[in-house]
């Protein structure tokens, strides 16, 4: 429900706004897919100035919080019928669409200029397709096809990829280690979104989102689907040792995180059960960060 705006006070208004905008951003989730990208870029950079960190931060950031905005936009009455979307600001009233499409298209421009002029060209243009990538070609196909999760994937791992090419020369350039750290990302999002899809299932049933990899939701297809991905996780992880980019100390640290992942997604496929599916989802997120720092120090 819309707030009493004309019984509040200025500073009250003002903050209401701000942490509302601060909301559409999906703060955490744009932390961590900065976080993704200067990693990356780390890891491929031979030397490096702080306009450049400074443009992958600030201006990663704002391309995924204009992604992420817009996608808010495009699903509020659907976001109205989920109970871990209803509170959000549009749904709630505290944003209007006018507002949100203001600071989204803003954020857009500014993240992909600070990306184009400190970094390079390519990685501001990788930036702007991750916004139209998600916005208009991932997002509507949510309520269409499970094909989405495919899709939607490519966005997702683009920060890799725009942080890989950032650390090249002054036009930018896509090297073979940066498709691999790009493939690294792209492979783990399937059982990372697929387990979220699968504890979240019922809410997104109200809505009319296909998330899960079959048509039938929670079953055996969907299990086994997620079996395979996390499986093929596992070499694609361990490509960067096998093509000499990093060192032994680095491949035990990844093939020894490949391995507690891959337990948990056979569990999950074993049992089926909300609970695996959650301890999968948990272990996606320790997964990506320690795999991407362990490839970082290249030991």
């Amino acid at each position: 429900m819309q707030p009493e705006l004309n019984n509040l006070n200025p500073e009250t208004i003002t903050y209401s706004k701000v942490k509302s905008f601060f909301k559409l951003t999906k703060f955490t989730l744009s932390a961590l897919v900065v976080f993704s990208a200067i990693i990356t870029f780390f890891t491929v950079a031979e030397t490096f100035n702080w306009k450049q960190v400074f443009a992958i931060c600030v201006g990663g950031f704002l391309i995924t919080a204009s992604a992420n905005g817009f996608n808010q936009i495009i699903e509020k009455e659907l976001d109205k019928l989920m109970n871990r979307t209803r509170l959000r600001p549009l749904p709630t009233g505290n944003l209007s669409n006018f507002e949100a499409y203001i600071f989204c298209g803003i954020s857009g421009i500014i993240g992909t200029i600070l990306l184009w002029v400190y970094t390079n060209p390519l990685s501001g243009i990788i930036g702007f397709l991750s916004i139209i990538l998600y916005a208009l070609v991932y997002t509507p196909l949510k309520r269409v096809t499970p094909f989405s999760v495919f899709v939607g994937a490519f966005p997702g791992a683009l920060p890799t990829l725009i942080g890989a090419v950032a650390a090249t020369n002054d036009f930018g350039h896509i090297t073979f280690f940066a498709v691999l750290l790009f493939l690294i990302q792209f492979f783990w999002q399937f059982p990372h979104f697929w387990a979220i899809a699968w504890v979240s299932h019922d809410d997104y049933q109200r809505a009319g989102f296909f998330m899960l990899p079959s048509k039938g939701g929670r079953d055996k297809s969907s299990r086994s689907q997620i079996l395979v991905y996390t499986m093929s996780l596992f070499p694609i992880a361990l490509a960067p040792y096998f093509f000499s980019y990093t060192g032994w100390i680095s491949a035990t640290i990844v093939g020894s995180m490949g391995f507690v992942f891959l337990y948990q997604a056979y569990n999950l496929y074993k049992s089926g059960t909300i609970e695996d599916a959650r301890k999968l989802m948990y272990g996606s997120f320790i997964y990506l960060p320690v795999v991407q720092i362990a490839l970082m120090t290249r030991l």
